[in-house]
């Protein structure tokens, strides 16, 4: 599989912004395209051939690019914001993220970068804390980045605001559902100020971009890829945080959560995860004994390469597709449904290559008829 190297100047980073800023376009599906294609720049021009064949005609309904001067704009708000830019595949990105199925191809970093290179620890609860939970959690990321933990949060009300108190001179890292540059909960602006001059504010979001509630899954994984384990501090059942954790053992991280009473509505789903197999945490060693935390490991400072399957140049055409697509796509459209599948059973089911699948599903996700979701698995939209 080919290597994809990071760009190498301030145009080839507005092309990778430019086209992970185009519609439908997904963590990895850019990097399919980057591995297809050999650039961004040249991604962006079949990106419309390649929607149509997955289903999309042209009128009102044909994808929407991203401009040329749009990205140069963000590129520079940002840089003028105090922010820099991060690309995947640099010595700068956290190798813990990009080792993730859906890295973010470019990350806006406000702060000290070495933060994100630096063991990390995530903490994450109920934004109608309790008060005995926030003194817990104060404490506890106080020791941990005593022991030389960075402490990652999402910036919310409650848990994660005293998350970042505690550990904020340790260093701790503000994981930004919105725009680098937008300040929520508005009552956090003087602390998510704190963050961006004494520790590191994080986001893959559009600059200026007020976050909505589809921000924030995807903000969760960034804060569970960033960190080697997750820690839960009261969590009502199907909460936001659970999503955090599940998604943590999703990456392979280890999930921690503390125990609280039967009676609190607020430690219902972090005991529910202790009963599935988190580590109960009391003090701040249950989490340095399960990590085996000691001296911090050198070789997570560097990111490696990332690879993508794509076609054989052997069996395509100008476009990179191979023969066996025509037939293929019937193929996969017969097997998808809205129930979520592995992307590994459709190659197993339709007998088809994994290149050519991979490149079906890329197609059915720029025309907007696909949805990704964790574990590597997908389905199709119904509407």
């Amino acid at each position: 599989m080919p290597s994809i190297e990071p760009p190498d100047d301030d145009r080839a980073t507005c092309d990778w912004l430019r086209l992970i800023r185009s519609s439908n376009v997904g963590p990895i599906g850019f990097f399919q395209l980057l591995g297809r294609f050999g650039s961004a720049a040249r991604a962006i021009e079949e990106l419309p051939a390649l929607a149509e064949r997955g289903g999309r005609s042209g009128g009102k309904s044909q994808i929407k690019l991203c401009t040329e001067q749009d990205p140069r704009r963000e590129f520079n708000a940002a840089l003028d914001f105090g922010a820099h830019w991060i690309a995947l595949g640099s010595p700068a990105y956290p190798a813990s993220l990009a080792a993730i199925a859906d890295p973010p191809p470019l990350l806006a970093v406000k702060g000290d970068p070495s933060l994100l290179s630096r063991p990390i620890l995530a903490i994450v609860g109920a934004r109608n804390a309790s008060a005995s939970g926030r003194q817990f959690t104060r404490g506890i990321a106080a020791d941990l980045g005593c022991a030389g933990f960075v402490i990652a949060s999402g910036l919310a009300r409650g848990i994660d605001g005293a998350a970042h108190t505690g550990a904020i001179e340790h260093g701790t890292i503000g994981v930004i559902a919105g725009g680098i540059d937008v300040v929520y909960p508005p009552e956090h602006q003087e602390l998510q100020g704190r963050i961006g001059g004494r520790g590191a504010l994080v986001s893959e979001t559009r600059f200026g971009t007020k976050p909505q509630a589809r921000h924030f899954p995807r903000r969760n994984r960034l804060v569970s890829g960033l960190a080697r384990g997750v820690l839960v501090v009261e969590a009502a059942l199907k909460s936001g945080s659970l999503i955090a954790a599940r998604l943590a053992a999703e990456q392979g991280r280890d999930v921690f959560a503390v125990p609280g009473s039967p009676r609190d509505p607020r430690a219902r789903g972090s005991n529910d995860l202790i009963r599935q197999g988190a580590t109960l945490v009391e003090h701040a060693n249950d989490i340095l004994r399960a990590l085996e935390f000691g001296v911090p490991d050198s070789s997570a400072t560097v990111a490696a390469p990332i690879t993508i399957d794509q076609p054989e140049k052997d069996d395509a055409d100008s476009y990179g597709e191979p023969a066996e697509l025509g037939s293929g796509r019937t193929t996969i459209n017969d097997l998808l449904s809205p129930t979520p599948v592995e992307v590994d059973e459709l190659v197993r089911q339709s007998h088809l290559t994994p290149s050519a699948v991979l490149t079906i599903l890329l197609e059915l996700e720029l025309a907007g008829r696909l949805v990704r979701h964790p574990g590597n698995r997908v389905s199709i939209k119904t509407n």
